[in-house]
């Protein structure tokens, strides 16, 4: 009797215990959790860190967070790291080409249901602001899970008119320590970094996120 009871506890608490984490995981992956949260954390790149080689880039629900870190030199703002993708024609297209406008800088992958969810707003915006910001979508094409063929595939099929370039060497996951996807960075027109959101975004969270890279 006595083992029936303590069997009946561990299964209990087992069960109580799978029952949490499916609500976390539930609500951690829900496209747009908290995603009009606009708070003031600083907020650093990882500049030249891996992720770690058994972990994958990690989908989540974003929230923006405002730039503050200080940086010697700039006013207390953070230069945005450069480095170099391919776009849909293969050439070679660095970040720092478009010095001069905000820039909206996505790290996605087609495998990745919280990217998806929020392309349609992307696409959106992208269309409505024409000249007025850059977008840069890059796509974590490591050749294994994504490669260029899935996600040229899955825009096309989509219908997408924004401008997608392709990580093929990882460079730029790499250099902002990328290890949660979606992730977006806005960027000023000098280069700075205004904010960030980790996770997927709404539209209204994107708009919000442009404006502070326009300085407004």
């Amino acid at each position: 009797m006595k083992k029936k009871s303590v069997l009946l506890i561990v299964l209990i608490v087992v069960l109580a215990a799978v029952l949490f984490a499916a609500y976390v995981i539930y609500h951690r992956f829900q496209p747009g959790n908290a995603a009009a949260n606009l708070q003031t954390p600083a907020v650093q790149t990882q500049q030249q860190t891996a992720p770690e080689e058994t972990a994958e880039p990690e989908a989540a629900s974003g929230k923006l967070d405002m730039q503050e870190e200080e940086s010697a030199g700039n006013g207390g703002k953070i230069t945005a790291p450069d480095f170099s993708v391919e776009n849909a024609e293969g050439e070679t297209v660095n970040l720092s080409d478009f010095v001069g406008k905000p820039v909206v800088l996505n790290f996605w992958a087609s495998w990745c249901p919280p990217c998806k969810s929020e392309m349609p707003e992307f696409d959106s915006v992208y269309q409505e602001l024409g000249e007025e910001v850059c977008f840069m979508i890059v796509n974590l094409t490591d050749g294994d899970r994504e490669t260029r063929e899935t996600a040229m595939k899955y825009i096309e099929q989509q219908g997408y008119v924004f401008p997608v370039y392709l990580d093929t060497d990882q460079e730029a996951v790499l250099t902002y320590g990328v290890t949660s996807i979606p992730t977006t960075y806005f960027i000023d027109k000098d280069g700075f970094i205004a904010a960030r959101a980790v996770g997927a975004i709404d539209k209204e969270t994107l708009l919000d996120g442009i404006r502070m890279a326009q300085g407004e």
